[in-house]
């Protein structure tokens, strides 16, 4: 790759979970009323076809990993686990009134924080309560994000009881000096027992996130994380840029300087050396930053064109509703989005009143939607059409001079009316998307609000 293409469009952008992005939300364009009469059309919509999708935010860790952008709460105070999943199941219950019929759950993942921070015990309260009002869709999918450290065998065990089949477990370098200074010290040999008790108990999907461009991070290091990786042979990979916003994040992500973390094309070259190695151990490049085996769902959504991103990042299959409960969660009807109050004690306080915790959203208008359909095409399938009417719009034309650019600098192919990514120009799919991005378009930010996007 090009190091002067790397210079060009290494640039601050979004990485697109939704269109919009969250910091061009038209806050005053919907209101609880709204967000419910959204999720009330999408849930009539697709309940009985594809099911919804719960997205469940489990926020507390006992110590904070310093390279990390979630919503997350510090604590080694273990009795917040109890009237937390109070709260979750008040606000599953204010969700169900809205519902003329029994939801029917295609896809529920346990995000973080760490969910394995509660306790096996807790943890099934909390999934018997949601299912006990719940039927599970044809091809269902559970899975958690795990921490290696604090995951037990009876967590995997207590959860696959309960459907669980897919595990992702958090490793992102296994060099000791990028382990210090991130604060997310883990051994391989920890690692090798979560993942291999997994597959004991029956687990089908079991995923490791990586993370290239940490600080202290070079390419030996990623290498051997690699190599090490292979050895477990996990059947999918996460391989993350590390998004650097102290600005957005406080003291979080200040544990170290800019000046340790590899830039440009150094920290191209680490995502280069992952991408080659993967593919030589037999992992397919799925959309961005995901890679998977031939056998995971994942891939297999990919062949079928049914791979679909959102707040949970690539998923295998689309429900036009995903409902998020818990701290920060954030919940799509397509129509809406909505994101619930972002600490503890207020969303605990506003479930436990029967209502719904949401502190700020975005109504779609029908040319977001339209937006939107292009860069999840983009993004999941590295393709996308205006050849039909209802997907174009008054700005295309000048969309197509920014992609005319990018064509001549070797990114994209415009073929007729449709654009095509080719397999080297996917680490540009950022920039890619950009030029829909109308909202970005008629009002670039004055101060950076978005990562570098390679």
């Amino acid at each position: 790759m090009q190091d002067n293409l790397i210079q060009k469009y290494n640039i601050p952008g979004p990485r697109y979970t939704s269109y919009p992005t969250v910091p061009y939300w038209e806050q005053d364009s919907i209101d609880p009323d709204k967000w419910r009469a959204t999720v009330d059309r999408a849930f009539i919509e697709s309940n009985a076809s594809e099911g919804i999708s719960l997205y469940i935010h489990l926020p507390f860790c006992e110590s904070l990993c310093t390279f990390c952008g979630c919503h997350k709460r510090i604590t080694k105070r273990h009795e917040v686990e109890s009237p937390y999943i109070d709260a979750l199941l008040n606000e599953w219950s204010s969700y169900r009134r809205l519902f003329s019929t029994m939801p029917r759950i295609k896809e529920l993942h346990l995000g973080g924080g760490t969910p394995t921070f509660f306790s096996p015990d807790n943890l099934k309260r909390l999934i018997d309560g949601i299912l006990q009002h719940a039927s599970l869709a044809e091809g269902y999918e559970l899975g958690l994000e795990a921490h290696p450290n604090n995951t037990s065998q009876e967590h995997l065990q207590t959860l696959y009881d309960l459907g669980f089949r897919r595990c992702s477990f958090g490793v992102q370098d296994y060099d000791p000096l990028v382990q210090k200074t991130i604060n997310r010290v883990q051994s391989y040999e920890r690692v090798r027992q979560v993942s291999d008790g997994a597959r004991e108990i029956g687990y089908t999907s079991i995923s490791h996130d990586l993370v290239f461009g940490l600080p202290h991070q070079t390419l030996a290091n990623v290498i051997d994380t690699i190599n090490k990786t292979n050895q477990l042979l996990p059947d999918r990979l996460a391989f993350y840029s590390y998004a650097h916003v102290p600005w957005i994040k406080g003291t979080g992500q200040r544990g170290f300087s800019e000046q340790d973390l590899p830039r440009d094309e150094a920290k191209r070259a680490l995502y280069e050396a992952g991408k080659k190695l993967f593919s030589e151990l037999g992992y397919i490049e799925i959309g961005m930053d995901h890679f998977a085996l031939e056998t995971d769902s994942l891939y297999q959504s990919m062949v079928d064109r049914t791979l679909h991103r959102n707040f949970m990042g690539y998923t295998a299959s689309k429900t036009r509703l995903m409902i998020g409960l818990g701290m920060s969660a954030i919940g799509d009807s397509w129509y809406a989005f909505a994101q619930n109050e972002k600490t503890v004690p207020e969303y605990e306080a506003r479930a436990n009143r029967g209502e719904l915790p949401v502190f700020r959203g975005h109504l779609l208008t029908d040319e977001d939607r339209l937006i939107r359909q292009h860069i999840l095409n983009i993004m999941c399938h590295f393709e996308t059409s205006w050849e039909q009417p209802e997907m174009q719009f008054p700005e295309l034309d000048e969309c197509l001079g920014k992609l005319e650019e990018m064509q001549s600098d070797g990114l994209l192919r415009l073929e007729g009316d449709k654009l095509l990514v080719p397999e080297p120009s996917r680490p540009f799919v950022r920039n890619i998307c950009m030029a829909f991005d109308l909202r970005l378009m008629r009002n670039l930010p004055d101060t950076r609000i978005f990562s570098m996007t390679i």
